[in-house]
């Protein structure tokens, strides 16, 4: 069953609808969160309590926002394999953390394609989201990604069966729809760009 306990999640949604569902078994199982910008400030506004992730990497947002999760402080923290006698000393070394749970929805490309002029289109191309998603989605040994809300149900229930753990299958699934959704999100960025300069269909699908 390789069952593996969440001490630490990353929490960085556009859609922050639904937050206090998964909140509340956090909460239950003392589960750490950090979080980043308006999601930072929405966990707080519902009572709950969270760490910036400017604080924990000690590196502060730039470039307008554009750059806000892309550290080496998370990503080790998600991708190294826990039973890794090498990896364990290389982030004992530098003091990176665990993280056991991402949870992030990406900004909404294809909603403000149909309303948004070119520049905020461009904006509205997400980096850091399917970043995280794609090193969490490859290391689901490990760690449990969610990219969707109507996921919380099913991580509830799982967190609730397991005593604050997840399984090795339902981490596996959820890494599938995790490059489901990374893969349908930059079609969609193709197709936009595809049909701003009237180019023909791409080779690849």
């Amino acid at each position: 069953m390789n069952l593996k306990k969440i001490n630490r999640a990353l929490i960085s949604v556009s859609d922050k609808s639904e937050l206090i569902k998964i909140l509340k078994i956090l909460k239950k199982f003392k589960v750490e969160i950090l979080s980043s910008g308006g999601t930072y400030k929405k966990i707080n506004s519902l009572g709950y309590k969270s760490v910036e992730v400017s604080d924990f990497t000690n590196s502060p947002e730039i470039l307008d926002g554009r750059v806000k999760t892309l550290h080496p402080k998370l990503y080790g923290g998600i991708l190294f394999k826990r039973n890794n006698k090498k990896h364990q000393k290389q982030i004992k070394k530098i003091d990176i953390k665990k993280i056991d749970l991402v949870i992030v929805n990406f900004y909404p490309f294809e909603e403000t394609v149909k309303t948004g002029s070119d520049k905020k289109i461009i904006e509205n191309i997400d980096i850091g989201g399917p970043t995280l998603v794609r090193a969490a989605a490859k290391n689901y040994e490990d760690v449990t990604v969610i990219t969707d809300k109507g996921q919380y149900i099913a991580l509830l229930n799982e967190m609730n069966k397991y005593k604050g753990s997840t399984s090795f299958n339902f981490r596996k699934i959820l890494s599938r729809d995790a490059f489901l959704e990374t893969g349908y999100y930059d079609t969609k960025i193709t197709d936009y760009l595809n049909k701003a300069n009237n180019n023909s269909p791409p080779p690849k699908k």
